[in-house]
């Protein structure tokens, strides 16, 4: 990573949350404006330096098999989506209207807007405008300042709901605000929206779908909709829509952000993954560890889909951008119903050519170059959604829920469980002849993957998950680094360790102690200096670290 620079740019932040800021334009002059200086170099130097780790990516697909009906109702599903957008900044930085009224320069304004505020996702939330301090780890979620004791100590019925924010009034006092109420305005368009394309909808699911999606913005009451989301088979159109994920929620892991991908089923490839949703029951029953962490069944009408993804909004667009959905994240819905593991094809498939085939030139070593496969690359990100759905989700220590006992430390964790567990699976089909191939392709593509993804940084879950995967590996001598500053896979001790691993994570999982957790992270979710050097060499080479999207319905020719 490009080290942390220091800009000359000075402004104050209130504690109301209000923005105060200079002027700015593009230029590289300096001058004094009422009293605050500004100078511009550092900025432009940071934003011309980070900026290119971004490649840009049409966002496209065929949509000449879709219906008439179908061509209408994408405009809408995209309008839809965009006021997740505006709804995500609000919860992530609620100054973005002050901050861009400041900046002329349009490369340091698609740099801002990458990141959805002035913290580089992918560098470790380093701010890039000084004065904004560290990035609030509770971003919006919860009053300025406050700290997780006083919430913990509150007598609050909703203090960890997924679905409100919590406000501290003049005096002092405590009260959470749900979000269909604090958003009431932005989420009733959205609503109306969904409502207007199920009118058009001639597939009985969608638009049974879209009307409870529909109703459940407007009131947090999700339930419904996700039950008949998983109803869904014959749909040629989706929408993941609403706030789903807590990953901004670093303070207690809790509150959702809002999000949106549009989606247009590749129905070939979706046949052919169909088959592996009758294995759940088997993989499970196969898992890696004592038998009191595997008693659980996972859900049979789980389904694994491929699409093409043609917008983002909200939180997956943020920094990196996901390639792979499972959901549901309702643990009773799961255990009840399954899941729907999403693979978005062109994203994943863009991510393959412009970033890990690169990186693999690179650094894995010459003779094992040769086994890095896309349908490699497919698998291991799908079985990584699989295993979402897999392991344990109520502790066997009677301390209910995973997420819940975990709290903050839940999420890393569990994508770690993702990444070692889906290695697993594809092992296990590989040995059995359900998947075709050479082990040697999805190890040596795992290892790129790891590669490609802890350049991410370790301040959000995927990139602690990564690192803990690397160093573990590196200890059990799974693979090495050569002379030459290239990795080499043990394919042997490669599988040792991924057992290890497995057994290692879900067991915590199920003790449900966080304090483990803890000191998981802290010794293993770190990036060593020689590490750090290699994937500089990455940064030098100019190899992208992620995908910027130019989307929308002019791109995708529909009005």
């Amino acid at each position: 990573m490009n080290k942390l620079y220091k800009s000359t740019i000075y402004f104050s932040l209130a504690i109301t949350g209000t923005l105060f800021l200079s002027g700015c334009t593009g230029d590289t002059k300096s001058n004094t404006d009422n009293g605050i200086v500004v100078e511009r170099d550092s900025l432009n130097e940071y934003v011309a330096q980070r900026l290119p780790i971004y490649e840009r990516v049409k966002l496209t697909s065929n949509i000449n098999d879709l219906s008439v009906n179908d061509r209408k109702i994408l405009p809408l599903l995209i309008q839809a989506a965009e006021i997740m957008d505006d709804l995500y900044w609000k919860q992530a930085y609620p100054q973005r209207d002050s901050l861009m009224a400041t900046i002329k320069d349009e490369k340091i304004r698609e740099f801002v807007n990458i990141n959805y505020g002035p913290w580089d996702r992918l560098n470790n939330e380093k701010p890039f405008v000084a004065g904004v301090g560290a990035k609030p780890e509770g971003a919006s979620f919860y009053p300025y300042g406050i700290t997780k004791e006083e919430i913990e100590k509150s007598d609050l019925k909703d203090k960890y709901g997924a679905y409100s924010v919590i406000q501290k009034d003049t005096a002092g006092k405590l009260t959470t605000v749900p979000y269909h109420v604090l958003f009431a305005a932005e989420l009733q368009k959205a609503s109306s929206l969904l409502k207007q394309a199920a009118l058009i909808a001639e597939d009985a699911g969608l638009k049974k779908y879209l009307n409870l999606r529909a109703d459940a913005l407007v009131t947090d009451n999700f339930t419904a909709s996700d039950y008949a989301w998983l109803d869904m088979k014959t749909n040629g159109l989706d929408i993941i829509i609403g706030p789903i994920e807590n990953y901004e929620d670093k303070l207690f892991n809790a509150r959702t952000s809002y999000e949106a991908y549009v989606l247009i089923k590749d129905k070939e490839w979706s046949k052919r993954l169909a088959k592996y949703v009758k294995m759940l029951p088997e993989l499970q029953k196969n898992l890696p560890v004592a038998a009191k962490y595997k008693t659980e069944t996972p859900g049979t009408d789980s389904e694994l889909n491929a699409y093409d993804v043609v917008y983002y909004a909200g939180d997956c667009n943020a920094g990196s951008k996901t390639i792979a959905v499972n959901l549901p994240n309702d643990e009773k819905i799961q255990q009840e119903k399954g899941t729907r593991r999403s693979q978005l094809k062109n994203a994943m498939q863009a991510k393959f050519d412009k970033i890990l085939v690169p990186i693999s030139k690179e650094l894995i070593d010459a003779d094992q170059q040769k086994y890095i496969k896309f349908d490699a690359f497919f698998a291991n990100v799908m079985f990584h959604e699989v295993a979402h759905g897999l392991g344990i989700k109520k502790t066997v220590t009677g301390k209910g829920f995973v997420r819940e006992a975990l709290k903050e430390q839940y999420s890393w964790l569990e994508e770690g469980k993702a990444d070692v567990l889906g290695l697993y699976m594809v092992t296990g089909l590989l040995k059995k002849g359900e998947l075709s191939g050479d082990i040697k392709d999805y190890y040596t593509t795992f290892m790129a993957g790891i590669l490609r993804s802890v350049r991410f940084g370790v301040s959000e879950a995927h990139g602690k998950a990564n690192m803990q995967c690397f160093n573990y590996f590196k200890e059990k001598g799974a693979f090495e680094r050569t002379d030459k500053g290239t990795y080499k896979v043990n394919y042997e001790k490669f599988a040792t360790a991924m057992n290890e691993l497995s057994a290692f994570i879900v067991t915590l999982q199920g003790n449900g102690d966080k304090v483990a957790v803890e000191k998981a992270q802290k010794e293993k979710a770190v990036i060593s200096s020689e590490l750090q050097k290699d994937l500089d060499r990455l940064t030098r080479k100019n190899i992208p670290v992620d995908v910027v999207f130019e989307q929308g319905v002019d791109v995708l020719g529909v009005k």
